[in-house]
This record gives structure tokens, sequence and C-alpha cells, in this order.
């Protein structure tokens, strides 16, 4: 993968952006890659050069990567401003459950049509899924469309105001955790440990809901990486983003085998050879 500047607006220029319609409702999806599909669902402010990194880095691992528009300014470095301005307005949005728990965002629902929809250009036994921050909880909810079969949390960060909260009902949250029994299926989750937002709560809740088919990872804070955007230098001050803009991309760093692990992942259940280990086969 050729390196691109993670402080310049990423054009974007080596995925396609298409206009999916589904379920009556018209997004843009940045689609790059061949072999099974893997939906990546950028944290706020959008999807940043470090999420398009993250997006290419599943590419180039034997994917076709899915990335859709849900906010933001595609490709933007975030800006302390705008960003805010984009956490504002998603917070008000009708498509997302921000504040409290109990019930999953509706955009789910297209998240789901988006995996049936990949699932059918794609083949493959079934579709990939991450969520990060804003939509980090997202791909347990995607869990109920059945080609959906290897979710990963990156700092699930919503409900906003309840930190042991779950971002989906609890009757949703029962049908996720029979499929994960009946299909021998696991949830990889990651947060650092000193994560404001994310909190330790929060994984303690999904581990009583979902037993041991949530397999949580807590990285240690001084493995973040500090150079950060302006909008997560001023109001995400802490470590936070795993797989973007905190990882620290340079061998032997945890959060480097955070995203081997997660490609391993979806490489194990969505059949793509490999020779890296998975250190969380179940079967």
């Amino acid at each position: 993968m050729a390196t691109r500047s993670m402080n310049a607006d990423d054009p974007l220029d080596d995925f396609a952006a298409r206009e999916l319609a589904l379920d009556g409702v018209t997004r843009k999806v940045h689609v790059a890659g061949r072999g099974p599909a893997v939906v990546v669902m950028a944290e706020m402010p959008g999807i940043s050069p470090h999420v398009a990194r993250f997006a290419r880095w599943v590419r180039d691992a034997g994917f076709t990567v899915y990335m859709p528009s849900l906010f933001g300014r595609d490709g933007a470095v975030p800006g302390a401003e705008e960003g805010a301005a984009v956490f504002r307005r998603a917070c008000v949005s009708a498509e997302f459950n921000a504040l409290a728990g109990g019930r999953s965002s509706p955009v789910t629902n297209w998240l789901r049509a988006l995996a049936r929809h990949a699932h059918r250009e794609c083949g493959g036994p079934g579709v990939g899924a991450i969520g990060m921050c804003f939509t980090g909880n997202f791909a347990l909810t995607m869990m109920l469309e059945p080609s959906v079969l290897a979710p990963v949390l990156a700092q699930p960060s919503l409900p906003l105001e309840e930190p042991a909260g779950l971002e989906i009902a609890d009757d949703e949250i029962t049908a996720v955790r029979e499929r994960l029994d009946r299909d021998n299926l696991t949830v990889l989750a990651y947060r650092f440990k000193g994560d404001r937002i994310c909190r330790a709560e929060r994984f303690a809740a999904y581990a009583a809901a979902l037993g041991d088919r949530f397999i949580a990872r807590e990285l240690p804070d001084s493995a973040a990486n500090t150079d950060v955007a302006p909008f997560f230098a001023r109001y995400v001050s802490y470590p936070h983003s795993v797989v973007t803009q905190h990882l620290v991309d340079a061998a032997g760093q945890p959060t480097i085998a955070a995203r081997d692990e997660i490609l391993a992942f979806f490489a194990r259940r969505l059949a793509v050879p490999t020779n890296r280990p998975d250190p969380i086969a179940r079967d």
C-alpha cells in the first residue's frame, strides 16, 4: 500500500464512490478490493485519512471493502470546529440513538441491507463488519443479518450518557446471543484502558449479555499515538481510537497487533487464506 499523509485530506481516489439505494434510502459507499465483503464504518467525525488507511489494510488483506458515508466530509482531516459541528448534528439526528441505551440506531437497518447487498455481490461464506466509536456497536446489531459472520467493535461509545449502557434493544441482544451460540461465532472488541468514552463498564455489560462469545481486548494507554488531528487533540484528549487516530504504525506496537488480529479474524470467518495465526479461534 502506498504511503499517504495522515495530515492532508484523502481524495479516496483508489475507491469507487457508489450511490447505493437500499431499503428506500440512498447513501454513498466507497468500495475497493476483491474477495469477501467487509463493511468498515467510520468513527466520528467521518471517513478521515486514518479510517481510509485502515480500510486499505482490510482491502490489501484480500477483502472487498464497503465504507459507507454516514456523517462528515469524506476524506477530511478531522478539524476541531468542523468535527464538533458534525458531532452535534449526529447527536440530534433521528438516524442515531446517541444518548440513551436500550435501542439500536435506526441507521443499522440500512447497514444490514448493505451487508446483504455486499454478500450478494462478493459471495463467500458471509460478511465482516467493524464499527468504530460512534458506530462501534453497529457491527453487533448487524449480527441480526444472517450474512454477517465477523463483527468487530472498536471502542464502542454509544450511548454517550450511560457508561454501562448498550446501544441495542434487549430482545435484539438476546437474538444476537442466541445466534452466536447457534453458529459458534464470537464478537471481537477493543478499547484503551483509560478511554473516558468507552469505559470498562460498557465492556462488562457486553460480557454479561454475551458471555464468553464476547472477546475483549484492552490496550494500555501507553500504546496510544499522541500525534492526532485537531478534533481529537481538542475533544478526545485521551487514548481512544485503537486502529485509527491512536494507532502507532510501527512493528511490535500493541495497536498493530490489534489490527493484525482483526484481519486474521476476518480471514478465518470469511475463509480468506492467510499466514497470520488466529489467537481467538474457538473450534
